[in-house]
């Protein structure tokens, strides 16, 4: 979809799975003959569709990490989604991006990453949601992955995917969801690419492909009379200095401290039977609802045993969490291999997904933590009401 906003700036909306959209792209820059094409990248991003190898240099230490799991497993996901899609309509996913490379290459033209890094948008869409936001969109996720519908994706219509009404009420489902990082991937990103292009359009002619779920509101930005955007300020990650989780993870400890220092001054000696039993009732609870999760990772069965006496113990210390105790475990039973890295980038089915022994590392880390917080959720107002019940 080609939109030429003035003589200097030409828009082309793409879908990172269409062969008409890498034509598309070679058409416009042999038609327009720019001094510079922008794609819609960032430095990791260009690097990610360059670099196939960038995988089997990942540290295992960064995999452990539970929020990095969270944001690796997603990448990867909907990376494999988009794959299954290529290979449905035979092209490879972002070959549009890599075309318009190839094409400057070729003519010896300026090549412009007008995205936003993507760590800094993953950041700042996190921080500025609130809790229910993130707990919706995570469950939201975990439903996606361990529903993965195959038959769902072999239903889409490619040109409707096309089609910039489409692509948008997508946008505004996903609004919908978690609307405060609704601004940040879209709306700000529509912001700072268009400055970018204008920034870039002061130097020469441009030709900027984008994907055309952004193309409307980049255009828009770029009709202004004014294009008033503080490229600082939208890759500033504010710095939360209140944080519940970690609270909530520091109350936890301290309430039961205070339980049993209160329960052992008003009922003595015979509150030691009482405490035995909060703490089977926190232990089962916290530890079944981790393991669980480790089981639905599909963990090894040393895994699943580590999850259910690690979690009771880590939910009680908020400098450690159970999913990367139960990871570590995982990875030293199953450890990937440099093959497992490299088929990351060639996912396409359920199969390929649930089989790859990194994917399965980052579902042990992800899930027996999920599993470890609702047992927290869970027991605490059992063990509060058996004590002042």
């Amino acid at each position: 979809m080609e939109v030429k906003v003035n003589d200097d700036v030409i828009l082309i909306g793409t879908a990172h799975i269409s062969k008409e959209s890498v034509e598309e792209v070679k058409k416009a820059i042999e038609k327009y003959k720019p001094d510079i094409v922008a794609v819609e990248l960032c430095k990791r991003r260009h690097d990610a569709i360059t670099k196939k190898d960038q995988w089997e240099n990942t540290p295992i230490t960064s995999l452990l990490k539970s929020n990095n799991a969270y944001l690796m497993l997603a990448q990867t996901f909907l990376s494999s989604i988009q794959r299954r899609l290529g290979k449905e309509y035979g092209v490879e996913p972002g070959s549009e991006m890599i075309t318009a490379l190839d094409e400057a290459k070729k003519h010896n033209l300026k090549v412009a990453l007008i995205d936003r890094d993507i760590s800094i948008t993953l950041k700042r869409a996190w921080k500025k949601m609130g809790i229910r936001e993130k707990f919706r969109l995570t469950w939201e996720f975990l439903k996606a992955i361990l529903g993965y519908d195959e038959e769902e994706l072999e239903e889409l219509d490619l040109k409707e995917l096309m089609n910039q009404d489409v692509i948008s009420s997508m946008m505004d489902e996903f609004g919908e969801i978690a609307p405060s990082a609704s601004t940040v991937l879209i709306h700000e990103r529509d912001e700072y690419i268009a400055k970018k292009i204008f920034d870039e359009s002061k130097k020469g002619k441009v030709v900027a492909v984008v994907g055309a779920g952004h193309l409307k509101g980049i255009q828009k930005h770029l009709e202004k009379k004014k294009l008033d955007v503080d490229l600082k300020k939208l890759e500033f990650v504010p710095k939360k200095r209140f944080s519940i989780w970690k609270t909530i993870g520091y109350a936890i400890p301290v309430v039961f401290a205070a339980v049993i220092i209160w329960m052992l001054l008003t009922k003595g000696p015979d509150a030691w039977s009482e405490i035995a039993d909060i703490f089977i009732i926190w232990f089962l609870i916290n530890g079944v609802l981790s393991m669980i999760g480790a089981m639905i990772a599909r963990g090894h069965p040393l895994t699943w045993l580590t999850a259910f006496v690690a979690a009771p113990l880590t939910s009680l210390n908020p400098a450690i969490a159970a999913g990367w105790v139960a990871g570590y475990v995982e990875f030293k039973l199953r450890k990937p291999v440099v093959k497992d890295f490299q088929n990351l980038s060639k996912m396409e089915s359920t199969k390929d997904f649930f089989n790859n022994k990194v994917i399965r590392l980052l579902m042990v880390v992800a899930l027996s933590n999920v599993g470890s917080m609702i047992g927290t959720f869970v027991a605490l107002p059992i063990i509060t009401s058996r004590v002042f019940g």
